[in-house]
């Protein structure tokens, strides 16, 4: 693989910051005082990861119930976390992503090592706001991970574009001071042989190479089979009696990565990541509108998406007499390959007659970034970052971008030999201060500008707060505002889905069918983050319950009124556009309680007070009305450890109206009732270097099945009756036995 050169829009911003960094020897040979011999906060961001809306798992966390095959599977045990379809329809259902306080998973930042991952962006994005894609969490394997940060609420603003939902930051393993290595195998067996199995092997090696180097280098194989084609029969509705919705998809992922970590000098190290992933599907016969075809009905149980992504980044880390550096260059390619889908007069994603053919949309990213943090001395103690940060993302879609327009020509739109690129630059700089305003209270301002290519600037200033009552009572608040800019397809008036009538938000004044055109003209999404919440501590007995209130603007969606009319055929033309307002508020609660020296009850809950778009009164997302997850942690003795899991879900609602803005009913109008999923796991330890889990999830078969999507399009002639599926849009799998095995040295 080569490197494209810099763009010479970077150049000047490389060329700053290698300035920057030639003359920071020379300030540190003027400090009053040394770092170390002062007593100074901590960094803002690590203040940010003591706010209310943080939570930590550790890979001891992991190991105790290791995921499947994405650790998604356990950070939806953390509060304020579900796991949703793409978009708020329920298309997509069974492609489940991370969605933190009802924000939608568009709204939720995966970082990796701190870094950004949007591999993602390579999928086509749809009408209702689906993509088929299974997210940005599952490109490092469980046992590679040393801890994840689940970052909700005003914290997470400090991230920038992408973060107004939250960030969940996936921390790898560092290179061992020794030789080490480790080597995990790891399989389930579900009791239901409609569901899919999986099978998972991974390694890891790592230590010194000299006094100067050492590496890290890791490796994993992972086989998901796919759910049958039939597991919904009997359960889906009626919109969809003559195509049954699909269960959950497999997946095949294979990953390498490895470090070269460089001791340039005390205290300054270098770090040369790179990482190949492949991950391809084992197709279940999932078209997004639950219809069907002989192409699809032939492609079942065939691999009909892969996604290859490619990662180079260099890291620099520096302590100074001044302060502390963080600096790092990444590029990343994303290869998404797929066998093309409908966007014109069909279905809009069901697979083309004739000879299926793959198409490959490819991504780049670069993102540059360096920070600063400097103690200040004065009448408050004060640690002090500034930073500058520089993306770049590039997308060649020669599919969607480039879709003729026969139906009907748009004004200003060629009909043929339109670019299938698109590409946007957010250039942004940061700072952000920790202040100890006095012994028992510390305050966390900070502001963040940005300055995107389409939709203009953006400030995102930020105040958190932490109060310390007493010995045991803490108070803790903030409020920030977040932004997300349009992706490359919603902001690209190249990109085209077009619908005979059925996909139309309104068919009238003698029009007969419709297209979606990107809108170069949209706004940012913002939103307004909110959260107060009070903690208490007592010898190991934790308490703490905290109210969060997002108010979104500018959500963007699928216009509802056309915008033209084309000049032949009399199609109706409609853009993504922003919607004025949207509300998110709700209350999350965390209960620890030591029963005795070896065991622990670890509770957490989170409670949706409101979820509505103001504009339509409807749900931003399908997620329970509360969720409750509560488990005893048993340490037995110094070898066995047991858990005992249960998570609650309360009540589902679907969406209250279709796409047509009417309001849904009959089946489309249907609920999920609450219901609950508990497991039991142990792990043991026959000797320091081998050690073994076991468990069964779902101890009470307690399964939901698939009825389609949330709403269904009243046409009998696609479905042969109209009904759609409300709020069973997923599979939950059953009661299913799970062990893993791993050898170290």
């Amino acid at each position: 693989m080569q490197f494209k050169p810099v763009s010479n829009r970077i150049k000047p911003l490389v060329i700053a910051m290698g300035l920057a960094y030639l003359g920071l020897p020379a300030l540190a040979q003027q400090p009053e005082k040394t770092l170390a011999e002062m007593t100074v906060l901590g960094s803002a961001e690590e203040a940010l990861k003591q706010a209310p809306g943080v939570s930590i798992i550790t890979a001891e966390d992991i190991e105790k119930r290791p995921p499947a095959n994405d650790v998604s599977e356990i950070i939806r045990t953390m509060p304020g976390v579900n796991l949703t379809g793409n978009s708020s329809s329920g298309q997509r259902g069974n492609n489940r992503q991370i969605d933190l306080r009802g924000m939608g998973p568009e709204n939720t930042l995966i970082l990796v090592d701190g870094k950004p991952v949007t591999s993602r962006n390579a999928v086509r994005y749809g009408w209702r706001g689906e993509r088929d894609s299974r997210g940005d969490s599952n490109w490092v394997p469980a046992e590679q991970v040393e801890s994840i940060e689940v970052i909700r609420g005003p914290a997470a603003a400090r991230y920038g574009n992408g973060a107004a939902g939250g960030v969940v930051n996936i921390i790898t393993k560092k290179a061992a001071k020794e030789t080490h290595g480790q080597v995990t195998v790891y399989a389930n067996r579900p009791e239901h042989s409609e569901e899919g199995a999986t099978e998972r092997l991974n390694f890891n090696l790592s230590g010194p190479l000299s006094e100067l180097f050492s590496y890290r280098i890791y490796g994993n194989y992972n086989h998901t089979d796919a759910d049958d084609r039939t597991i919904n029969a009997g359960h889906q509705a009626p919109g969809f009696a003559s195509s049954l919705p699909a269960g959950r998809e497999g997946v095949r992922n294979k990953d390498l990565g490895a470090r070269l970590t460089w001791n340039l000098l005390p205290g300054h190290t270098l770090d040369l990541d790179v990482s190949r992933s492949r991950q391809g599907n084992i197709y279940t016969g999932d078209t997004q509108n639950v219809g069907t075809n002989a192409v699809v009905d032939s492609l079942i149980g065939q691999e009909t998406n892969r996604m290859d992504k490619t990662t180079y980044a260099l890291t620099h880390k520096g302590k100074f007499d001044f302060g502390t550096s963080l600096s790092y260059l990444q590029y990343s390619k994303t290869e998404n390959s797929r066998i093309q889908e409908g966007l014109v007069g069909g279905l809009e994603g069901m697979f083309l007659t004739g000879t299926p053919l793959f198409s490959t949309n490819t991504l780049t990213d670069v993102t540059l970034h360096s920070e600063i943090s400097t103690p200040l001395r004065g009448r408050f103690n004060q640690m002090l970052t500034a930073g500058v940060e520089w993306s770049d993302q590039k997308l060649t879609d020669l599919s969607s971008n480039t879709v003729a327009t026969i139906y009907g020509a748009i004004p200003g739109v060629s009909s043929t030999g339109r670019s299938a690129d698109a590409s946007t630059h957010v250039f942004s700089v940061f700072a952000e201060d920790n202040i100890e305003l006095s012994p028992s209270t510390v305050l966390t301002p900070g502001i963040r500008y940005d300055k995107h290519q389409q939709s203009g600037a953006n400030w995102s200033p930020a105040l958190n707060l932490t109060h310390l009552l007493n010995d045991k009572v803490t108070l803790k608040g903030g409020v920030a505002r977040a932004y997300k800019t349009p992706n490359l397809y919603q902001n690209n008036p190249n990109y085209l889905i077009y619908s005979s009538g059925n996909g139309c938000a309104t068919v009238s004044n003698g029009t007969t069918g419709c297209y979606l055109q990107g809108n170069a003209d949209l706004q940012a999404e913002t939103s307004v983050n909110k959260e107060v919440g009070v903690e208490y501590k007592d010898e190991g007995l934790v308490a703490g319950i905290t109210y969060f209130r997002n108010d979104y603007h500018d959500k963007i969606q699928a216009g509802l009124s056309p915008t033209a009319i084309t000049t032949s055929n009399r199609r109706s033309i409609y853009q993504w556009s922003n919607i004025p307002e949207a509300v998110v508020q709700g209350l999350e609660g965390n209960l620890r309680v030591p029963l005795k020296a070896s065991l622990d009850w670890i509770t957490n809950f989170t409670y949706m007070i409101e979820s509505r778009n103001k504009a339509t009164g409807d749900y931003l997302s399908l997620i329970p009305k509360y969720t409750v997850n509560s488990m005893l942690d048993w340490r037995v003795n110094s070898q066995l450890g047991m858990l005992f899991s249960m998570t609650f879900y309360g009540r589902q609602e679907p969406m209250k109206f279709d796409y047509k803005g009417a309001a849904v009913t009959g089946t489309s109008a249907n609920s999920v009732a609450p219901y609950a999923v508990a497991g039991i796991s142990g792990n043991y330890a026959f000797s320091k270097n081998l050690k073994m889990a076991a468990g069964i999830s779902n101890i009470f078969d307690k399964r939901q099945f698939r009825a389609g999507n949330a709403v269904s399009v009243s046409s009998t002639a696609i479905y042969g009756t109209s009904g759609g599926a409300g709020a069973a849009t997923y599979n939950e799998p059953g009661r299913t036995l799970y062990v893993s095995l791993t050898s170290s040295f």
